[in-house]
């Protein structure tokens, strides 16, 4: 019998969430920086630079990789030999965990998750509830699986009930193109194969936390139907051309696992959940000795890279015009200096209603001739100006997009990922632009944010609008005032360079 201890489990969940904020498991980056060795892509190769830069930094400073430190997922495995020496129930000490990690003074996690998700959608503030799991086996520990699972990725999950005679790989490949770059690749696919709709879902969550280590299995070779699978989707899926962050290149997944369960004769359930470049899990046991604390790893363990960014255009953003603006193409590198303005979803709403009825916006938020930044920043601690900072994906706000560059006058957009069509088209017919900033470096992009206040709707949290200060702040054009966007155009390109799998046009 093995007693384990309230005070014990409540602190290795938070150890473990404030680890894994800010320690990328060592896998995932000897995978992406082999990767970034070979790529032949400019802009995906600058990409995971930034990547791996920020992910150094981040291990330096403990602070999160990503600016969304992500919704809490548990998996417990608890033995049935197992006492529990506490006086909350098991789900109310996780929580505990989580509140704690998220409300941490040294390095604060952003809060993300909104009660009430259909209605008010109102911020708990510290993170909780965690979506915990719970399987009772034999044994007398407590096996802990625990993931910061962001939203950009967790968006682009997808299920199907397939038919017995379907095809797996051919779903995969016509679901992947249109997940478009919202889930920050390159990263790891997890699909969970049988059982039930729901059954898949949590193989395919839990697939994501395997080890990265396909080049083993390509080296000795597939053993079982489930390997062989995992080979050809990890060919095939790079061979999409998608590339870092969808700006087309060799390396879209780092690895691809797969997990199955017994299934029904008349169905074939699939899920895919993608884990994006701000990978964070980690995995520990409790045996009633005290509380698991998680190894760090060494700092040398992490390669030293510099970016090579000589050709980049510096770009005042306190002095542009449209004329200049018009002479950016897509998938030009730029450094912004000056200052923008931030919003995101609800600011953004505020934003659009307050346009619709005519009336003014709020004062210190004008968006003639300016930028704004999609983001919702980690607090600051210390001598920061502002907390990791990266960007969100840009497609939530496409629906607010052409209303706001046709009654505002703004300038530009800074996000990550595609836009859509819409989008696109009011970008161009307003003669627009639209940046990306890597997604999976925040602490890096927080770095060129020499200054930040809050400017309108502090009451929204993290959603607030800020004005920041930037300097040499990187950025890559992602739809030129023409509307040629490079998340349209590139992929298609390296799947045609890469030749594996036919390009189709419409």
């Amino acid at each position: 019998m093995t007693i384990i201890r309230e005070e014990d489990f409540i602190q290795s969940i938070a150890a473990a969430l404030q680890y894994i904020s800010y320690y990328h498991p060592l896998d995932f980056i000897q995978a992406l920086h082999a990767a970034y060795e070979k790529e032949e892509s400019p802009a995906a190769k600058d990409a995971m630079a930034q990547i791996l830069i920020n992910s150094r930094l981040c291990a330096e400073g403990k602070r999160p990789i990503c600016q969304d430190t992500g919704i809490v997922n548990v998996f417990l495995r608890v033995g049935m030999q197992v006492q529990w020496d506490a006086s909350r129930d098991v789900t109310a000490m996780v929580n505990e965990g989580v509140r704690r990690a998220y409300l941490n003074p040294d390095n604060p996690l952003r809060a993300s998750i909104l009660r009430d998700p259909a209605g008010a959608r109102v911020n708990t503030k510290d993170n909780t509830p965690a979506v915990i799991h719970y399987d009772i086996v034999a044994g007398d520990k407590v096996a802990v699986e625990i993931a910061a699972k962001g939203g950009g990725s967790e968006a682009k999950a997808k299920f199907a009930m397939l038919n017995p005679a379907d095809s797996i790989v051919d779903w995969v490949l016509q679901a992947l193109p249109g997940m478009g770059a919202g889930w920050c690749p390159p990263g790891v696919l997890g699909l969970g194969i049988g059982g039930t709709a729901e059954k898949a879902m949590l193989l395919a969550k839990q697939a994501c936390m395997l080890p990265v280590n396909i080049q083993d299995l390509l080296r000795r070779g597939p053993s079982n139907r489930l390997e062989e699978l995992r080979l050809e989707l990890y060919d095939k899926v790079n061979a999409l051309g998608i590339g870092a962050q969808g700006l087309g290149g060799l390396t879209t997944v780092l690895d691809v696992h797969l997990l199955d369960y017994p299934s029904h004769a008349a169905n074939l359930p699939v899920a895919l959940i993608p884990n994006c470049a701000a990978t964070r899990h980690a995995h520990f046991e409790l045996d009633g000795s005290g509380p698991a604390w998680l190894t760090p790893p060494r700092l040398e363990d992490w390669p030293q890279i510099v970016r090579q960014a000589g050709g980049a255009r510096r770009v005042n953003i306190d002095q542009i015009s449209r004329e200049e603006i018009a002479q950016w193409r897509s998938g030009e590198t730029l450094l912004l200096s000056g200052a923008l303005l931030t919003g995101r979803d609800a600011a953004h709403k505020r934003l659009t209603d307050l346009l619709i009825r005519g009336e003014p916006l709020p004062e210190g938020v004008d968006l003639n001739g300016r930028f704004i930044y999609y983001v919702g920043p980690v607090d600051a601690v210390g001598a920061e100006v502002v907390g990791p900072a990266g960007p969100t994906t840009a497609t939530r706000m496409d629906g607010f997009t052409p209303l706001v560059l046709e009654k505002t006058g703004l300038l530009g957009m800074i996000g990550k990922a595609e836009r859509g069509s819409a989008a696109v088209e009011a970008i161009k017919r307003y003669q627009a632009v639209y940046l990306i900033a890597v997604g999976g470096a925040a602490y890096l992009v927080s770095k060129a944010i020499r200054q930040s206040r809050v400017v309108a709707f502090p009451e929204l949290g993290m959603e607030a609008i800020h004005e920041f200060v930037v300097e040499d702040m990187p950025v890559t054009v992602a739809v030129d005032s023409r509307g040629v966007s490079i998340h349209a155009e590139a992929p298609k390109q390296w799947q045609a360079k890469i030749g594996k799998i036919p390009v189709v046009t419409a």
